[in-house]
């Protein structure tokens, strides 16, 4: 079960060293930056001018697309130019299905990125039956066209990922190990044995997947594949077709933040939908958080993993007032520190009131509960809104319905048992846990708990308690809850992300609480924030979810401008999800779950998909927004109200 050096204890698992040029990866060495350009690889200045954009962001090594010879050939004129103007960044060429360029870049750049689905296997989505010997003649084809560039790069001393995506698995491996991440980690291994065999070493890997819970099980797969092989090779993080904007930095932090909470990452690439020189500062922001992490207050050892780290499944609770059990996660929002004067102080949680029909609505991102700590709420509560109060306001609140006690500890609250309510609150961390009082609470059903944490490896402290009740058996449901104090809202997003979707994509955690104190952050940015969480964890879905790739190269239509209009249009579509690629190579495979496809087929044509049927080809682009909207609607996905977005 073993994919990192500790659950407890925060270090860097120790990988071996790569060099890329002149600038190490894995071994130990810091975290490394880095992004790909968005332009055509044929325009070398504007390629050259882009790159040297990323390398003042951050960026130490830059990756290019080459999918042809031509381009693969250019890659030797942009390096002269970065060489004229003063650079040395190691470059990286991107290779999908033309081994030819990969093998012609291999001499030119410091490495080479191959996507081991789509190097040698030609996708056509067939499920086969393989004997033995057919699926031995497969790998036997793997090794006599994958060697030369594995000789090439040994001979040039050029660098090689092998970068598995989810989407792009061959027929070969789904028809032997399915769409999973097992599937992921064999398709690597293939190719990796082959090195190996070959005495080449100079290799770093990827696992990435657009679904945060799938990417994370294969990275931690992965590593605990190479343990029982006696390898340790370095790896690339990333979250495949994040998306842009806020989603796009929430969903990339739950994935590879992670990973790095456990020490795993040698190198990070934050793929967003938009100019790449701004994703290194992401990437940067999420790195620089480990730095002095292994000086955080010891947490005790745990001998055995109770849970199966490489499955999701979620902790098994049972449910009190609509928390835990089967339920969705709850989102709770804190006015503890700011008074509700009126009905439109609700507004910012998602809650509407209409003075003329004295009705309320709610949208889809409507918090659960409100935590209103000593404060009074001078109206009645909306239906479908729960409050908390500390216990000792709480037992002065004469309407009690939908009104329930925070304890802010078990002491408190056995002190105060015979006069508690029904149900309750009860703040709690991992070093309150005592035998005693885990004896206690087995016997005690009305209880449910807000884990906090003041320890810098506060994720782990707090996967450490959900070990505690998993393995006693304890099944109270769960909030979690973290608080931060003066930071930015860029930094909340990443930060948030991170130390709640590495829970929440283990399946622990019935409900998310964040305690906010700073002037950049309001009560409405923080609740839409931790929606956000729980979508990109795939746990609770509220929106419409994008999967859009990041442009390079290969990319064929604007994907800033088409994948704003196409938000602008769809956002009010929960639950749906759509992909929006830039070319084939990002096409039907690499969308993997999307329900919906739109994908550049050629200059100024698009393809439209369902699932991973096409169901319409060569659209003119200035039509296929149009199309794709009808498509949705041919289908009854498609939602009117009024012009409005809420929930009636």
């Amino acid at each position: 079960m073993k994919y990192c050096n500790s659950l407890t204890e925060f270090s860097r698992y120790k990988t071996r060293e790569v060099f890329i040029g002149d600038i190490p990866l894995g071994g130990n060495n810091p975290i490394r930056i880095q992004s790909m350009t968005t332009t055509n690889t044929m325009d070398t200045i504007a390629t050259v001018e882009q790159t040297i954009r990323m390398i003042n962001s951050g960026c130490e090594y830059v990756r290019i697309t080459a999918p042809s010879l031509n381009e693969a050939q250019n890659l030797s004129e942009i390096k002269k130019e970065l060489n004229r103007r003063g650079y040395t960044v190691p470059l990286i060429a991107d290779i999908h299905f033309t081994p030819n360029a990969a093998e012609l870049a291999a001499r030119i750049v410091e490495k080479v990125r191959i996507n081991p689905g789509n190097y040698v296997d030609k996708k056509k989505f067939e499920t086969i039956e393989y004997t033995q010997k057919e699926y031995d003649e497969e790998i036997e084809r793997l090794h006599e066209r994958f060697t030369p560039l594995v000789k090439i790069c040994k001979e040039y001393g050029t660098a090689m990922r092998i970068g598995t995506n989810h989407g792009s698995l061959s027929d070969r491996i789904l028809s032997r190990y399915g769409d999973t991440p097992l599937g992921m980690v064999e398709s690597a291994l293939e190719f990796l044995r082959i090195c190996e065999e070959n005495n080449y070493h100079n290799i770093v890997l990827s696992m990435k997947a657009s679904n945060t819970q799938v990417m994370v099980e294969a990275y931690r797969l992965l590593v605990n594949k190479m343990e029982e092989e006696g390898m340790n090779y370095p790896l690339h993080l990333g979250v495949t077709e994040a998306g842009d904007g806020e989603d796009g930095r929430i969903k990339s932090a739950v994935g590879i933040g992670a990973l790095l909470e456990d020490g795993i990452g040698d190198t990070i690439r934050v793929s967003l939908t938009e100019a790449p020189e701004f994703e290194a500062p992401v990437a940067i922001s999420l790195a620089k958080r480990y730095i002095g992490r292994e000086n955080h207050q010891p947490i005790s050892e745990i001998e055995e993993h109770p849970c199966d780290p490489f499955s999701y499944k979620r902790r098994e609770t049972f449910e009190l007032i609509g928390i835990g059990g089967n339920n969705v996660p709850r989102v709770i929002s804190d006015f503890s520190s700011s008074k509700i004067e009126k009905e439109n102080d609700l507004n910012v949680i998602g809650y509407f009131y209409d003075e003329l029909t004295d009705k309320w609505n709610m949208t889809d991102m409507a918090s659960d509960f409100v935590y209103l700590g000593n404060n009074a709420l001078p109206f009645t509560v909306p239906n479908g809104l729960r409050s908390i109060y500390n216990y000792e306001k709480w037992k002065s609140t004469k309407e009690k319905t939908s009104c329930y006690p925070l304890f802010e500890n078990y002491s408190s609250y056995k002190k105060e048992k015979d006069l508690a309510g029904i149900f309750n609150f009860i703040s709690i961390s991992l070093y309150e846990l005592t035998n005693e009082i885990i004896n206690e609470i087995k016997k005690d059903s009305s209880i449910i708990f807000i884990v906090e944490t003041g320890n810098l490896h506060g994720m782990a402290e707090q996967r450490r308690l959900f070990f505690e009740l998993v393995k006693n058996q304890i099944k109270n449901p769960v909030i979690v809850k973290r608080n931060y104090k003066n930071i930015s809202l860029e930094e909340f997003r990443l930060f948030a992300a991170t130390d709640f979707g590495a829970l929440l994509i283990d399946g622990f955690g019935d409900g998310v609480w964040a305690e906010v104190s700073s002037p950049e952050i309001s009560t409405k940015e923080c609740n839409r924030i931790l929606f956000g969480i729980l979508q990109a964890s795939r746990v609770r879905i509220s929106k419409t979810e994008y999967i859009a790739c990041p442009s390079c190269g290969r990319t064929l239509f604007d994907l800033l401008e088409t994948t704003d209009k196409i938000r602008t249009q769809t956002e009010h579509l929960k639950g749906v999800k759509i992909a929006i690629m830039g070319c084939i190579v990002n096409g039907p495979g690499e969308m993997a779950d999307a329900d919906y496809g739109y994908v550049g087929s050629g200059p100024g044509k698009i393809t439209l998909y369902r699932g991973k049927e096409i169901v319409r080809r060569n659209i003119f682009s200035e039509n296929a927004v149009n199309e794709l909207i009808e498509l949705i609607k041919e289908d009854g996905n498609w939602v009117e109200i009024n012009g409005e977005k809420f929930l009636r």
